[in-house]
């Protein structure tokens, strides 16, 4: 028995559009890490990237429960002494709400040269437009 391990070539990629309204962050960062990654496929294989291209619109309306929105808090450093800072959810999901799921997302991915080009045929957008009309995207509904 043979092992099959698509190529570059065989691989079809497509454009779905998920919307995070009222949708739980973490139950929506784990499809949408799914559909990057191609996990969906029959064809999947982890070594290659196998994935679609995903479209997240209303980011800045995705849901958390319990008290995240005051206690979950994300942290980053500048790299210089004292740079540490820490943002709760509520402040960032003010500031940059993109960056919200793109974390979670990012999170969820391989953390090799093959995640890094799988989190870039993930785009998230504020708002229910996109610029991604020409590619014509198919709408995805979540599971549960």
């Amino acid at each position: 028995m043979n092992t099959y391990c698509p190529k570059a070539e065989e691989i079809t990629r497509k454009w779905f559009v998920v919307d995070a309204d009222g949708k739980t962050l973490g139950r929506l960062s784990t499809e949408v890490a799914n559909l990057l990654r191609g996990k969906l496929k029959p064809e999947f294989t982890p070594h290659v990237d196998c994935g679609d291209f995903v479209i997240v619109i209303n980011c800045e309306k995705v849901a958390v429960t319990g008290k995240k929105e005051v206690q979950k808090k994300y942290y980053r450093h500048s790299g210089y002494p004292h740079g540490f800072k820490e943002e709760t959810l509520q402040s960032l999901r003010q500031r940059r709400p993109v960056a919200i799921l793109e974390r979670s997302i990012r999170g969820m991915l391989p953390h090799t040269r093959l995640g890094d080009h799988q989190f870039t045929k993930l785009k998230v957008y504020e708002g229910s437009e996109h610029p991604h009309a020409a590619q014509q995207p198919e709408a995805y509904e979540l599971v549960g």
